[in-house]
C-alpha cells in the first residue's frame, strides 16, 4: 500500500509540473516559490493548535485544488500558480513522509510520527521513558 500511495503522490507532483509548464512563468519561479507553504509553520508561534491549523490549511490538497480551480475559472494566472505550487509542495512532502499535523505536536502527523525513533512513545532511542 505504501508504494501505491507514493506512486499517487508522484503522479500529483508530475501533474503540477505539467500545469506549471502551461503557465506564463519562467521555470525558476517554481523552485523559488516551493518553500512558501512552509511559512505556515509560523502559526506554531501561537501554539500547537493554531500551528497545526495553519500548517494543515496550507498543506491540504483540497486547498491547492480550490486555489488552482479558482485561478483557472477566473482566468487569474497568479492564483493558478498558487494552487500549482501548493499541490506540488504538498505532494512532494507526502512523498517524503510528511503529513498533515495533529494538534498534539509538530512531529505527530496523519502519516505517523516524524523524526527520531518515537522517543516520546518509549522507543529504544533516548531514555526509554514515556
Amino acid at each position: 500500500m505504501k508504494t501505491l500511495l507514493k506512486t499517487e503522490k508522484l503522479a500529483e507532483a508530475l501533474f503540477a509540473l505539467v500545469v506549471f509548464a502551461h503557465l506564463p512563468y519562467a521555470w525558476w519561479v517554481l523552485p523559488a516559490t516551493f518553500l512558501l507553504p512552509d511559512l505556515s509553520m509560523l502559526g506554531y508561534l501561537a501554539g500547537p493548535r493554531v500551528g497545526a491549523w495553519c500548517y494543515n490549511l496550507a498543506h491540504h490538497q483540497a486547498t491547492a485544488l480550490a486555489a488552482g480551480a479558482a485561478g483557472w475559472w477566473l482566468g487569474q494566472p497568479l492564483l493558478l500558480l498558487a494552487g500549482t505550487v501548493l499541490l506540488f509542495h504538498s505532494a512532494f512532502d507526502r512523498l517524503l513522509g510528511y503529513g498533515l499535523k495533529h494538534e498534539t505536536g509538530f512531529r505527530d502527523t496523519h502519516l505517523g510520527r516524524v523524526g527520531p525513533a518515537n522517543q516520546a512513545y518509549g522507543g529504544r532511542t533516548g531514555s526509554g521513558r514515556l
